[in-house]
């Protein structure tokens, strides 16, 4: 990772949030989640989040790094329906090493829907493919294709 991300560092993203993302298409193998209504799904709104973290590491990242998301700690506090617009703020709180800690805050356009902690960890995308692969083999399942480079 680059020297050149600083605490404060900070980045938006909105998203008009489809039925597709709402709590019935989270697992759709669960009964539970079928029968629950039509509102943005909490799996997908700490996926949001994460996307938000990503685009303010985005820059920092050297050619062949990506970042993983170790911790979250996150309240979903309001109900959003399809059609309404979240915009999700992220902002750079700690950097030790690799590890990158994060504020994050989701709102619709009416409240504050979410808010709360994210920490990442970047790292090499090779190592961790050859890593996860090793875990595949003792496993007995396939590996996985490195997928290019990203936060």
């Amino acid at each position: 990772m680059k020297d050149t991300l600083k605490v404060g560092d900070r980045a938006r993203l909105e998203f008009t949030v489809p039925a597709e993302k709402t709590v019935p298409r989270l697992y759709p193998e669960s009964a539970d989640f079928q029968a629950m209504p039509d509102v943005f799904a909490t799996g997908f709104m700490v996926g949001l989040m994460e996307w938000c973290c990503l685009e303010v590491l985005k820059p920092h990242l050297e050619p062949g790094e990506g970042s993983l998301g170790i911790h979250i700690n996150v309240s979903h506090s309001a109900a959003t329906v399809p059609g309404q617009t979240v915009t999700v703020d992220a902002e750079c709180t700690g950097i030790t090493g690799r590890r990158v800690a994060f504020k994050v805050m989701a709102h619709d356009g009416v409240e504050t829907i979410g808010a709360g902690s994210h920490e990442r960890m970047v790292v090499p995308w090779s190592r961790f493919v050859g890593r996860v692969n090793d875990k595949a083999r003792q496993a007995g399942v396939a590996p996985i294709a490195p997928r290019g480079v990203g936060a």
